[in-house]
């Protein structure tokens, strides 16, 4: 039987699965490098720091990635529709980082001037006052990774994120512990987040050129700003989603609980970075295909990434959350109370891929209705949290399995805003979206049931956990997987670009 011939459409959508394809494989690859990376620097915070340092971490480093995402004022994302419809890349690159200069600055002045926003404790000395500050080199990385990523450089990202600042402040917080005990993780943050703005400039500078014969503009500037307000307003919602649950902890219980909390955060944050590192390659596929106005491409491009997002999020649920009591104690037994957390919160990423891919493509087609849900919902997870934790006290349950609460509502909370989200754009693409297939569950099920028979033996055998029923539950998942969920289109994620190109066709 001789091969279908495609029509233009079918081969742009060939196309495009294809260079999504090609974007998977490489954020697939830096996840995993991303995963292995992180563990060092989570470890040595752990082991060396306690729990009490990493608290106050925790929650000065919240403040300031918020304060980050307001400086980027939505131009992760945003930009790729800016650049999209630009006469002039160039400039309109270097106006968005002038716009992000200024906010930072403006943001970042702020902090410095009260900084017990960022230590509710009220203790502030050495470099306290100054880590505001890291909010410049934070959001102008940003940036630049999102000008790359329209032009399909993905590698430039998972060098910054993957390579650079996961393997620095590793390094960094072992460093500073002998140098500079009482900010070394502050220290090592910013050290990491300086480097990873370097690694994002170089390759930004390459692409796009220096700005030679560029003026900076006040009207298109201004312009915009006022265009990404509504993206903006949508990303801090989500990133609100993901952190609020520290800010809620730190206001109800003490810097260890915060701190214990945070780590299982860490890790589970993991595949949360899969998802997001998807955000720059899907933008720009997503905007071609509403200029040609192929709604049922986007439909398509929303399953596909949508299942691979999960698929791999999956595997890393499955490892973190059933031999959970094992992962935590890597860190310490002091952390191993964070078990119950780290189950919820990985869980949470899986639900929450699609929404995220659903919200890729309705910050263009509706984003102010995307914005009003998410807003709601973040509403919803923050009153579902302090009630859990109300029943829990009230139930007398101890303080560490009352900090599981908001875990617990932001997956209930994620799961809902997936459907959702689902719904509406199922409706405005009249098209089906849900990545979600019942094949996908039975390999859920098979890694659960063979991870979980590895953890039967009594508790001195903890260590057959991991080094055996880790590798039989993810071989278990991915036999499932392999067989009976993937389509060709998902089998060109493993593929050179012609064979993706060839497999979707």
């Amino acid at each position: 039987m001789g091969r279908p011939i495609l029509t233009d459409a079918g081969a742009t959508t060939s196309q495009e699965i294809g260079t999504l394809a090609k974007g998977g494989r490489t954020n697939i690859g830096g996840f995993a490098i991303r995963l292995i990376a992180r563990m060092p620097f989570l470890f040595i915070a752990a082991r060396l720091y306690g729990p009490d340092a990493v608290g106050r971490y925790a929650i000065a480093v919240v403040v300031v990635e918020a304060a980050a995402l307001v400086a980027t004022l939505g131009l992760k994302r945003g930009l790729a529709l800016a650049l999209a419809e630009s006469d002039d890349e160039t400039r309109t690159t270097w106006d968005a980082l002038l716009l992000t200069t200024i906010i930072g600055a403006i943001v970042a002045g702020f902090l410095c001037a009260m900084p017990r926003i960022m230590y509710p404790d009220g203790v502030v000395d050495g470099f306290d006052r100054w880590f505001a500050w890291v909010v410049l080199p934070i959001a102008l990385s940003d940036v630049a990774l999102a000008a790359l990523a329209y032009r399909l450089n993905v590698k430039a990202s998972v060098t910054a994120r993957a390579i650079v600042e996961p393997w620095t402040i590793s390094a960094a917080v072992l460093l500073y512990y002998f140098v500079a005990r009482d900010d070394g993780l502050t220290l090592a943050y910013t050290t990491a987040i300086g480097a990873a703005l370097i690694a994002s400039l170089i390759p930004l500078i390459r692409s796009y050129g220096a700005p030679r014969g560029w003026r900076p503009h006040p009207g298109r500037v201004a312009t915009l700003a006022r265009r990404n307000a509504p993206l903006a307003g949508a990303e801090t919602i989500e990133w609100g989603t993901r952190n609020v649950d520290r800010f809620i902890l730190a206001y109800l219980f003490e810097p260890r609980i915060v701190g214990i909390y945070y780590m299982a955060q860490q890790i589970s944050s993991v595949p949360q970075k899969l998802k997001s590192s998807f955000d720059p390659i899907l933008g720009p596929v997503i905007t071609h295909s509403l200029a040609r106005d192929d709604r049922a491409a986007i439909a398509q491009q929303v399953r596909q990434v949508g299942f691979w997002i999960m698929s791999a999020q999956a595997i890393v649920a499955l490892m973190g959350s059933i031999p959970g009591e094992a992962v935590m104690g890597l860190l310490g037994p002091q952390f191993v109370a964070g078990t119950a957390a780290l189950a919820f919160l990985l869980w949470g990423e899986v639900m929450a891929t699609q929404g995220a891919v659903s919200e890729a493509a309705l910050v263009y087609m509706a984003r102010h209705l995307n914005l009003v849900i998410s807003f709601v919902m973040l509403l919803v997870q923050i009153a579902l949290s302090f009630v859990l934790i109300a029943v829990m006290a009230r139930l007398g349950w101890p303080a560490t399995w009352q900090a599981a609460g908001p875990a617990v509502a932001l997956l209930l909370s994620l799961t809902a805003t997936s459907l959702i989200k689902a719904g509406v754009l199922r409706r405005l693409l009249k098209a089906p979206v849900l990545a979600w297939r019942g094949s996908f569950f039975a390999a859920v099920g098979a890694g659960a049931a063979v991870g979980t028979i590895f953890t039967l033996p009594p508790h001195q055998f903890e260590w057959v956990e991991l080094v055996f029923g880790e590798p039989a539950l993810v071989g278990a998942f991915l036999f499932v997987v392999w067989r009976w969920a993937f389509k060709p289109e998902d089998r060109a994620l493993f593929e050179k670009l012609p064979g993706a190109q060839a497999a979707a066709a």
